[in-house]
């Protein structure tokens, strides 16, 4: 555990590095928050209440969405380029035959990226949203740590998503056509575009059913007390660690195929 923890700081630190595109990720993530603030004005203003969502609870969800875009990769996990380009030159039969796990590397690789991004390009937007806007904030520090933990779980869960997601490129010439369809079913069923609580009917079902769900969807309704307490929570953090079993069992079926396949290739 110890190898795992170092890797994580390590991830931490590397993205701690480059600064000036922390400040321009900030910036970005803050002026999309207020045009999208005033998009969402202006449709609750026609649509009171749509979703179950009060405006209030609205102008949050778009400001959780800003603090979580890249702390849960709604647009991309921040490491599969570089696996995949691993991947593509050969280089990633040298990881596979070190004595380390390569998906439980990259998780702490990527959980250090994570929290990095939760302090530079999360916390920060989320508090000039609060500032700029009266939106709801959690029922106490219990709310507060009850959206963490579930910001935790999504940003596992993503990891997972964008693990398979590489992975296919063992088995592709090129992942990036893989990257480019995830990135888009990513950005619609997250809840980035729309909440899915007003997306209707099957739609809205189905939307609520998929992984991508806990990345932003299950988080921001912890957030704003939709799920109560108890046994409420439980089943939300129930359906985030479901989906993350199924991801990262899939991963590791998928990382052992590509073992078999590159100790064949070998001998």
């Amino acid at each position: 555990m110890r190898l795992y923890a170092t890797v994580a700081a390590g991830g931490f630190r590397r993205h701690a590095t480059y600064r000036v595109a922390t400040l321009a990720g900030l910036f970005t993530n803050t002026v999309f928050g207020f045009v999208l603030s005033y998009t969402y004005l202006a449709l609750w203003a026609e649509r009171p209440d749509l979703g179950g969502y009060s405006s209030s609870d609205a102008l949050a969800y778009v400001w959780i969405g800003q603090a979580l875009l890249t702390v849960c990769g709604l647009m991309g996990g921040g490491f599969e380029d570089e696996l995949i380009e691993r991947i593509r030159t050969g280089d990633i039969a040298v990881d596979l035959y070190r004595p380390v796990d390569l998906q439980a590397w990259w998780c702490a690789a990527n959980a250090g990226r994570c929290a990095y991004q939760l302090a530079g390009r999360g916390a920060v937007p989320l508090l000039i949203g609060a500032l700029a806007f009266r939106f709801t904030l959690p029922d106490g520090p219990a709310g507060w740590a009850a959206f963490l933990l579930a910001v935790a779980l999504g940003s596992f869960v993503s990891f997972a998503l964008w693990y398979l997601v590489a992975m296919s490129a063992f088995w592709l010439l090129d992942g990036q056509g893989v990257v480019q369809a995830a990135w888009l079913t990513g950005l619609f069923f997250s809840g980035m575009l729309l909440p899915l609580n007003v997306f209707p009917g099957a739609l809205g079902e189905l939307a609520h059913a998929l992984p991508w769900a806990a990345l932003l969807q299950v988080p921001a309704d912890v957030y704003l007390g939709r799920y109560g307490e108890g046994w409420g929570l439980v089943r939300a953090y129930g359906f985030q660690l479901g989906w993350l079993a199924v991801l990262l069992a899939a991963g590791r079926a998928a990382q052992t195929a590509a073992t078999r396949k590159v100790v064949v290739q070998g001998g």
